[in-house]
């Protein structure tokens, strides 16, 4: 082999070498960040769900509760008396709340449901039958003091309308009575204050709390979990 001959492979071997080491920057910033994700972590990713370990207690997650779709049923099938001011539908901490004013409910003093009221509350009851929410009837009343033959206080006015309310749903709509609880709040738990009589017919009500999961989870009797 002449020296030219050998001069010229010797630089083709360095021109190759040469190209081969050559850095792709733009493929090495990708490389690098790929290497810093998978030491690191990704910030915005998920945090992966721990696999359960055997003798390990796990969280307990609750369900979701169909609250939602319940209160857009109440809210169509009592859409005529919500729209003369008789009914109330709302959400708070406990769980779905219909609210029914006394007017035309109860007579004034009294505990025994009218007509319309057993008609509203078979209304309630119905999309009530399909789910498995506790269910606690709270009365209410305004701060004019009571007393006659049968009630001598607004204790037990709104006390005995709570259960009158639970009486039809369980004997005559056929709710559980597991399911069912009643709680007497008298004046004591106003939506306003009782400064007019506007304001005091609006205090006179029965609640129909369907209390959600976590509620109901917390209220739980002690004797009740077996």
């Amino acid at each position: 082999m002449s020296y030219a001959d050998f001069i010229t492979l010797l630089f083709a071997f360095f021109t190759t070498m040469y190209a081969i080491s050559t850095v792709d920057a733009q493929k090495m910033s990708k490389m690098v960040a790929s290497m810093q994700l998978a030491l690191q972590g990704d910030p915005a990713a998920p945090a992966p769900v721990p696999l359960p370990q055997a003798g390990v207690p796990q969280p307990v997650v609750p369900r979701i509760d169909n609250l939602v779709e319940l209160r857009r049923q109440l809210a169509a099938r009592l859409e005529h008396q919500i729209s003369q001011g008789h009914v109330e539908i709302g959400v708070d901490s406990r769980g779905l709340v219909v609210s029914i004013r006394e007017a035309g409910s109860f007579a004034s003093g009294s505990a025994e449901l009218s007509d319309g009221m057993r008609a509203l509350l078979a209304e309630v009851a119905a999309p009530l039958s399909e789910l498995p929410h506790q269910i606690r009837i709270e009365g209410h009343t305004d701060d004019t003091p009571i007393r006659t033959s049968r009630f001598r206080s607004n204790w037990e006015l709104s006390t005995a309308r709570a259960t009158q309310v639970i009486a039809c749903l369980q004997n005559e709509l056929g709710l559980p009575a597991a399911r069912l609880s009643a709680a007497g709040y008298g004046e004591f738990h106003p939506r306003v204050p009782n400064a007019s009589a506007v304001a005091r017919a609006e205090n006179r009500r029965v609640d129909l709390v369907i209390l959600n999961t976590a509620t109901s989870t917390a209220e739980e009797p002690a004797g009740a979990a077996r």
